[in-house]
């Protein structure tokens, strides 16, 4: 047995027993205490047939069917089983301290076909291109010591949602339709407020962070967030902001939104970065790494973002502009806006922002230790059934 199981054995059959009444029926629990297991196991395939193999050898083909059957056809609920799993496993995560953030994000998995679902040309952080791959959106909770998925959904791409013949041999939910990604993290987002999950600091790269409509959603669930954004964000330097209403003349639609004109313009987020002093620059430590205390030089402003406020009556509010300038580079490197509270420390602000590294952390080890990636069907259900009990498994080794 796998060191991640011996001496827990009876723990990890407490554990499964607990996840199991999410599943609907009572004998669906045995497959799923064996598909975990085959997950948690020694294998460099974690497909149903490796798994069934190891599990089961002088059963295989029945074993291969009741795996088979579990993670592609059954109809379980996979929020349910995610629910529980976080019901199960945030005592853990809360004694290493409360829960800090929820960290917004997506992972991809390479694709030489083009038959699974949501398989499309399109950008996947794993390979640092555009590629032939699936999408998941995800959402986790994270403090320092800890990080756990809590949501996952397979982006589905605009031509694939619709395209019914596509859609119905994937078997894809006729509730679903095209969501951006960022639209998909704000669903994510409101079902654990719904769910009454212990709130936390919303964090996303800029991927996510560009995207005004979903930080402004993240602001109207009473969320703050620090977010990447890019270089070229539009924003009011300190102490500026942008102009009032024309006077109105009496004739006409009163004037009611803010304006700018040639000599009262905003600024890029780079051109601001790099007008600073270098009294502006401190150099922050936020963990300790593998070799050295992890440290740069960062900057933080309070600003107001300027993206289309031509079409508001009031300015953006203001916002924390937390810029980082590596000794040595050229120029800044990462851009993050927050909403944070005004008396945030730089320090905090950095530690926060660098907090997002636990979701690279967990992809890595649900990728290369249990199996993210190796699911070989086809269909939605598959795809989902195959992710939450990979989560289910991760839980277990918090």
């Amino acid at each position: 047995m796998d060191q991640r199981l011996e001496g827990g054995e009876s723990r990890f059959a407490t554990y499964v027993e607990s996840l199991s009444a999410a599943l609907g029926h009572l004998d669906r629990a045995r497959p799923m205490k064996d598909y975990c297991t085959g997950l948690l196991m020694p294998g460099e395939r974690k497909s149903v047939e490796p798994m069934a193999a190891i599990m089961a050898p002088a059963r295989v083909s029945a074993q291969h069917q009741s795996l088979l059957h579990l993670v592609g056809q059954a109809p379980w609920r996979d929020e349910a089983v995610l629910s529980r799993v976080r019901e199960l496993v945030m005592p853990a995560m809360e004694r290493s301290g409360p829960i800090e953030a929820w960290i917004v994000d997506d992972t991809g998995f390479a694709k030489k076909g083009v038959h699974s679902v949501g398989v499309a040309r399109q950008y996947c952080g794993r390979l640092g291109k555009t590629d032939n791959c699936q999408i998941a959106v995800t959402l986790s909770l994270a403090n320092h010591a800890t990080s756990l998925p809590i949501a996952y959904r397979l982006y589905l791409p605009e031509d694939w949602a619709a395209d019914e013949a596509r859609r119905k041999k994937a078997h894809v939910p006729e509730d679903v339709i095209f969501k951006s990604k960022p639209e998909i993290a704000l669903d994510q987002i409101r079902a654990a407020l719904a769910a009454g999950v212990a709130p936390g600091v919303v964090l996303a790269d800029a991927g996510y962070g560009v995207d005004g409509a979903f930080r402004s959603g993240v602001t109207a669930n009473r969320l703050t967030y620090v977010m990447g954004v890019q270089s070229t964000l539009s924003v009011w330097p300190p102490g500026a902001e942008p102009l009032p209403p024309k006077p109105w003349s009496g004739r006409g639609r009163k004037p009611s939104q803010v304006r700018r004109d040639a000599d009262h313009r905003p600024v890029s987020a780079k051109k601001l970065a790099m007008a600073l002093a270098p009294e502006d620059w401190r150099t922050v430590a936020w963990r300790e790494g593998s070799n050295e205390t992890l440290s740069s030089r960062f900057a933080a402003l309070r600003i107001r973002p300027a993206s289309r406020d031509w079409q508001r009556s009031t300015p953006h509010p203001l916002e924390w502009l937390l810029i980082e300038w590596p000794e040595g580079e050229k120029e800044p490197t990462k851009y993050w806006l927050s909403t944070l509270p005004e008396a945030t420390p730089i320090a905090v602000l950095v530690d926060t922002a660098k907090l997002r590294w636990r979701i690279e952390r967990d992809y890595e080890e649900l990728k290369s230790e249990l199996g993210l990636g190796h699911f070989e069907g086809r269909g939605w259900r598959g795809f989902h059934h195959h992710a939450t009990l990979c989560i289910a498994a991760y839980g277990f080794l918090i």
